[in-house]
């Protein structure tokens, strides 16, 4: 008898087991295009990019369905360039998203390398995000807004939507033994869309983020994009002109919020980041020891606007606006962005695309070194200019499957 009703319950298990419902996507997007960039090294260059309305990328994401509204998720994501086969995010297999977890009626948690919350609910909001690609991003993207940064060892929290209304949180542990804030990084967000209104709002704090494993030298999209490393430190990955001379900071903090809203078929928005990089030479001490325990400020605003033409076509403009810290008697770095583009949609999978920024640079900023340096013009994932004025122009194909 007691045979009889083990078997009966082993069936059971794997009955139960045999009836769960899930499901594995395989998705990608492939995106190519012809680039000209001006003032790079005083000349004109000409080449092929991979990724730039969006990253060229293949993944898998899967459910599971565990019975009383509780459902496992996961999420393995591959960034790759087109032109050469190399994987992207320094180097990394999944470098994109690589994470697993448990969702539910009340959220859902997740565990994993994933985007922050900044990324999540102000991000979308921002033209880099939309139809302008990442050189349409804030300059050196200071505010993380087009995820040029990654988080790894990181507990995210999504809640349900409410109405409209979601909410959540991450917090990424640093991994340095005998430190618990070390590397440290942590952030909170919170978004509304229902109707023709879009908000969001969003917080992160990176401590040491140009220390190895910190946020700016994880395998960025970055250091993919952008040129070569710095060499103080060797392993520095922040490359911008616009704030690498404050990527030393012990704190890396962005304060950011957005809006967007539709009549008929235009869509007028509107961002703010301020981001604070304090306790200046903490990351190395070379040429910085004048700044050190010092804290550097900037802040970014943009407008944008998109008009849907026809169904198969739509128009974008945007300006951008950053305004750099005032360090002494120096001049404050400003960059005047502004960017114009067209999207038209061959299919539901396929589109082809025209985009162009133009930025101009003022003032001075502080370098890598510690030395201040007239401001250049340095539109985000290109070579920085030579001078203060740079254009850029480009022709892409986008495809998903």
């Amino acid at each position: 008898m007691k045979k009889s009703l083990l078997a009966l319950a082993a069936l059971g298990a794997f009955a139960g087991v045999a009836h769960a419902q899930s499901s594995v996507t395989l998705y990608g997007i492939i995106d190519e295009g012809f680039n000209i960039t001006t003032n790079v090294g005083g000349k004109h260059l000409y080449n092929l990019s991979s990724g730039v309305l969006q990253g060229s990328r293949w993944g898998m994401r899967g459910t599971e369905d565990l019975g009383g509204g509780l459902k496992a998720v996961f999420v393995l994501e591959n960034g790759f360039d087109v032109n050469n086969g190399k994987l992207g995010q320094g180097n990394l297999m999944f470098g994109r998203q690589a994470y697993v977890g448990l969702g539910g009626a009340l959220g859902t948690v997740t565990l994993g390398r994933q985007y922050d919350s900044v990324v999540d609910y102000v991000g979308p909001l921002e033209v880099g995000d939309q139809w302008g690609g990442y050189i349409a991003a804030h300059p050196g993207d200071l505010d993380n807004f087009n995820n040029a940064y990654r988080t790894n060892n990181t507990v995210k929290y999504t809640s349900a939507n409410y109405g409209g209304l979601t909410f959540g949180g991450t917090y990424s542990f640093g991994g340095v033994a005998g430190s618990v804030t070390s590397n440290q990084i942590w952030s909170l967000g919170a978004g509304y869309n229902n109707g023709p209104l879009v908000l969001g709002v969003g917080y992160l704090n990176a401590r040491t983020p140009a220390a190895a494993g910190g946020l700016f030298n994880n395998g960025s999209t970055a250091a993919l994009n952008q040129r070569a490393t710095l060499t103080t430190p060797a392993s520095f990955a922040v490359t911008s002109s616009i704030y690498s001379g404050f990527a030393s900071a012990n704190t890396y903090q962005v304060i950011g919020a957005g809006a967007a809203y539709t009549f008929g078929a235009a869509t007028v928005g509107a961002t703010y980041s301020n981001v604070r990089f304090g306790n200046l030479a903490s990351a190395y001490s070379s040429g910085l020891a004048a700044y050190r325990g010092q804290s550097a400020t900037m802040n970014n605003a943009e407008l944008n606007f998109k008009y849907q033409l026809t169904p198969a076509l739509l128009v974008g403009a945007a300006y951008d606006y950053t305004r750099g810290v005032q360090l002494g008697n120096a001049s404050r770095a400003q960059y005047h962005q502004g960017a114009l583009g067209a999207d038209y949609f061959l299919s539901k999978r396929t589109d082809v695309y025209v985009v162009g920024v133009y930025q101009h640079a003022s003032g001075e900023t502080l370098d890598a070194t510690g030395d201040m340096i007239p401001a250049t013009a340095d539109i985000n994932g290109l070579s920085a200019a030579s001078g203060q004025n740079q254009f850029t122009a480009r022709v892409g194909i986008r495809h998903k499957f």
